[in-house]
């Protein structure tokens, strides 16, 4: 069931787009690139309704009827908390709404991992296995796949910068060593995660949900940083294209509400 709905099309797809921009360097990471496209474009209708609910519940926390509904229930939080839902559910609002999407990208993240390693099968017994995932329709001269990007980045090893220019500074040495350079590509996955975080988590008033909301801006995009830094740099460079559309649509999506707001109503 895995194999046939999550893996095996995502290998193919990713061969496919390989093939397309010539099977050569940095052909593979192209791939990804357009791979993360395609599955944002897919998902879009699930991570536009996460973000217009997101500027919706912003907008009803500054409201006065919010306001009131907190002063009035503030010594009682069950209460406080079914009336906010009592609110949430008038307007049509999901609090929830935005896990989906999240829940959603775990196989793709899953499943693109295991792809792109199996798509830098090297030894006899790796090429045997992935000739098991590739449909009929892709060229097996494909393979074994040009794994190189940008002219450093292996992209079926984690991704380090060396810098042999400090080989002779103590503390910096070690950045200049083989296999210990700088992760740059998980810096700047940590930067877009939080970013992205920041344009689709909403503002609360509530305190509790404040510290969470806060917790969950600092600890996700540090988990997804870790997970960009110790695994397939390919994993890493669909996190960071994925992180840039999705501050991209966010942006967009701000300005868009903005311009609205700012039209004078119909009379």
């Amino acid at each position: 069931m895995w194999n046939t709905f999550i893996l095996d099309p995502m290998i193919n797809a990713l061969l496919w787009i390989y093939q397309l921009f010539g099977a050569g360097p940095n052909a593979f990471g192209f791939a990804i690139i357009v791979f993360t496209a395609l599955v944002r474009v897919l998902t879009l209708p699930l991570t536009y309704k996460q973000m217009q609910s997101s500027m919706m519940m912003a907008d009803i926390q500054k409201s006065k009827k919010w306001k009131n509904i907190q002063e009035k229930y503030k010594g009682n939080k069950q209460k406080l908390q079914e009336e906010q839902m009592k609110l949430y559910k008038e307007l049509g609002i999901n609090p929830l709404g935005g896990c989906l999407p999240l829940l959603i990208q775990f196989p793709v993240i899953i499943g693109l991992y295991q792809a792109i390693i199996r798509t830098m099968a090297a030894s006899p017994f790796q090429l045997l296995d992935l000739s098991k995932h590739i449909y009929s329709v892709i060229p097996s001269s494909l393979i074994p796949l040009n794994s190189q990007f940008l002219g450093y980045m292996n992209l079926g090893q984690p991704e380090r910068l060396t810098l042999p220019f400090l080989a002779g500074v103590p503390i910096l040495s070690a950045l200049a060593e083989p296999g210990k350079g700088l992760p740059v590509l998980a810096v700047l996955v940590v930067i877009t995660s939080f970013l992205q975080t920041k344009l689709t988590t909403p503002p609360t008033s509530d305190s509790q949900g404040a510290a969470m909301s806060q917790m969950m801006s600092l600890y996700m995009p540090l988990f997804i940083g870790y997970l960009a830094y110790s695994f397939a740099s390919g994993l890493a460079l669909y996190f960071f294209a994925s992180n840039l559309l999705g501050i991209l649509q966010g942006v967009v999506m701000r300005r868009k509400r903005q311009s609205a707001e700012m039209k004078p109503a119909k009379s």
